[in-house]
C-alpha cells in the first residue's frame, strides 16, 4: 500500500478541516458563492458532485487481473468524475442536488450504474482499465490525464442513452470548425449534396439515423494542457482561476507528483478538490436497481491546496448542452484572452490551422510531455508509487 493511501485512508470524516469563513468568493464549476452567507449551500453542491475513489473486491479486471485499483486507479477515476459531472448537467441539469436517503431518480440512478466496478457499466473501471490495454497500457499502469481523456472519449461512443460528443482538443488548440461538424453530423450530409457526392438521391442522407440529424449534440469539450515545465507558469494562474468562473465548466482533472485530483472549483489563491485517494468497498446496486449511494458522494469539507502545487500538466473541461452554450462558451473564451496580466491557456480559432496535421480521432498516442515526465518523477522502485506523468 502506498503512503498516500495510507494517508487518506486512516483519516475520519470528523478530522477534516473545516471550510473556512472567508470574505472571498468561492467558485465551484460556474456558480459562485459567499462562505459567510452560503456556506451551506456550498457544501451541499460539493457533496452532489459524483465523487469516485479507489474501490477493493470488485470483480477481477479482464477476469483474472487485479480486484481493486488502489495504488494505481487515482487518474482513472478522476476521469470518472469529470464525465459523471458531464452526465449530471446533460440528465439532471447543474442545479440539481443530492440528499442523503431520498429514492433517486431513475436517471441518476442510470448515471450511476454506468460507472459501478463491473466490466458491462460503460466507464467502469474494468472499461477504461481494458480499453487502455489495446493501446499498450497494460491493467495496473497509471494514465495521465490526456490519455484518460482518450479513453474517455472512446468509451463514449458506446453510451447511447446519453449520445454525447466527447472531442479531446490537442496541440493546445479548439478548432470551432471540427467541433461544430462532430456535433452537428448533418452539416457533412450538406457539404456532400453540394458536392454531388449524394448522387442526386437521399440515400445518402437517409443513412444518418434519426438521432444524428439532432441539431445538436451536447458536447464534452476536453483540453489536455502543460502549464509550465516542472511548475505551474504564475502566468496561467489567473486564466485557469477563470475557467472556473465559467457556467459551461466541468472542473479540471490533474494534480501534484504521485498524486490525482479533480478540481471543482477555487477560493482565493486555492483550489478545491475532491480527492479519489480512499479507498472503500466496492458496491453492487440492489435488487430494485438502486444503488447504495452514499460513499459516492463526499460528506465532509472538500479539500484545498494552494494553486502554485499544481503539476503544470492537466486537462480541463466543458460541457455544451447546445450550440448556443458553445457559441457563448466561444464568446467567453476570448473575452479571457482580452484581458491583461493572463496568458491563455490554450488557442480558440474558427478553421484548422494550415501548420496542424489531422490526428486520427480515436488516436491514443501519449501528449509530448509524457517521456521527459517519467524521468522526472519516477524517481523510487516502488512500482505502487504513482507517476503523474503516464
Amino acid at each position: 500500500m502506498d503512503a498516500a493511501t495510507l494517508t487518506y485512508d486512516t483519516l475520519r470524516f470528523g478530522e477534516f478541516e473545516d471550510f473556512p469563513d472567508t470574505p472571498e468568493p468561492v467558485w465551484i464549476l460556474g456558480t459562485e458563492y459567499n462562505a459567510l452567507t452560503e456556506k451551506e449551500q456550498l457544501l451541499s453542491d460539493v457533496t452532489s458532485r459524483l465523487w469516485f475513489t479507489y474501490r477493493k473486491n470488485f470483480p477481477p479486471i479482464g477476469g483474472t487481473g487485479p480486484t481493486s485499483d488502489t495504488g494505481w486507479g487515482c487518474m482513472l477515476r478522476c476521469g470518472q468524475m469529470i464525465l459523471a459531472e458531464a452526465l449530471m448537467c446533460r440528465h439532471l441539469g447543474r442545479d440539481w442536488r443530492w440528499t442523503r436517503g431520498r429514492r433517486q431518480r431513475e436517471e441518476y440512478v442510470s448515471i450511476l450504474n454506468a460507472f459501478i466496478d463491473k466490466k458491462d457499466s460503460y466507464y467502469s473501471i474494468h472499461q477504461i482499465a481494458q480499453m487502455g490495454v489495446g493501446e499498450g497500457k497494460p491493467i495496473g499502469q497509471w494514465y495521465g490525464p490526456n490519455t484518460v481523456a482518450q479513453v474517455l472519449k472512446k468509451l463514449a461512443v458506446f453510451d447511447t442513452w446519453s449520445r454525447l460528443v466527447v472531442h479531446v482538443a490537442m496541440d493546445n488548440t479548439v478548432i470551432i470548425e471540427e467541433i461544430k461538424r462532430l456535433c452537428m453530423p448533418w452539416l457533412d450530409i450538406g457539404d456532400r449534396e453540394e458536392a454531388g457526392e449524394l448522387n442526386g438521391c437521399l440515400e445518402g442522407a437517409c443513412a444518418l439515423a434519426e438521432e444524428e440529424t439532432a441539431l445538436w449534440k451536447p458536447l464534452v469539450l476536453l483540453i489536455p494542457l502543460r502549464l509550465g515545465l516542472s511548475d505551474i507558469n504564475e502566468a496561467y494562474i489567473d486564466t485557469l482561476k477563470q475557467c472556473f468562473m465559467l457556467p459551461q465548466s466541468l472542473g479540471v482533472i490533474g494534480g501534484k507528483p504521485n498524486s490525482a485530483h479533480y478540481f471543482i472549483g477555487y477560493v482565493g489563491e486555492e483550489l478545491i478538490y475532491l480527492d479519489p485517494h480512499t479507498t472503500q468497498p466496492a458496491v453492487e446496486p440492489s435488487e430494485d436497481g438502486q444503488v447504495p449511494d452514499e460513499t459516492y458522494h463526499c460528506q465532509h469539507p472538500p479539500c484545498r491546496m494552494h494553486i502554485c502545487e499544481l503539476d503544470p500538466s492537466i486537462a480541463a473541461g466543458f460541457f455544451c448542452r447546445t450550440e448556443d452554450e458553445f457559441d457563448d462558451w466561444c464568446m467567453r473564451i476570448r473575452g479571457l484572452s482580452c484581458k491583461r496580466g493572463g496568458l491563455p491557456m490554450f488557442e480558440l480559432v474558427d478553421s484548422q490551422p494550415t501548420h496542424m496535421v489531422s490526428v486520427d480521432a480515436l488516436n491514443l498516442t501519449p501528449d509530448f510531455s509524457d517521456s521527459d515526465r517519467l524521468e522526472r518523477f519516477f524517481d523510487s522502485e516502488d512500482e505502487e508509487f504513482e507517476i503523474l506523468s503516464l
